[in-house]
């Protein structure tokens, strides 16, 4: 089965919840196990907070979420167009946090890399920052 779906939302933290919502609803035809649905759900919103949290600061802007099916691949991209991360190494660092203040974990990247097969990062300062994660959901 292949398909495809593009949602764009506010970057508000409420909106956090709702992709969780849209990528279980995506991915549901490939009929993943609980613990496959729990991965890809919590990867997204790792991605989609770190959007929020870190792409855009404290100023409003448009979080992009892409997913694509081939076969039983799944594939999700979280797209800012807010600060960029200036060093992506050092961003996923596990317990490193570009706010400190927010008293975040730094572990957002480490959860999408552990429940992910891939997860890519590719970020422009000023100019925002993509990250595309992909999952084969066993059949």
């Amino acid at each position: 089965m292949d398909n495809t779906m593009k949602i764009e939302f506010l970057n508000l933290s409420e909106n956090e919840s709702f992709a969780r919502v849209a990528a279980a609803a995506f991915i549901t035809p490939l009929n993943p196990t609980a613990a496959e649905m729990a991965e890809v759900k919590t990867a997204v919103s790792e991605a989609v907070t770190n959007a929020i949290i870190h792409g855009y600061e404290n100023t409003k802007g448009i979080v992009k979420m892409e997913g694509k099916i081939h076969n039983n691949t799944v594939e999700f991209l979280v797209i800012d167009e807010g600060c960029g991360i200036e060093n992506i190494e050092k961003a996923r660092t596990p317990l490193y946090t570009g706010r400190p203040e927010l008293e975040r974990s730094g572990l957002g990247f480490s959860i999408m890399e552990s429940f992910m097969d891939e997860v890519e990062v590719t970020s422009i300062l000023g100019s925002g920052t993509t990250i595309k994660m992909k999952k084969t959901i066993e059949i």
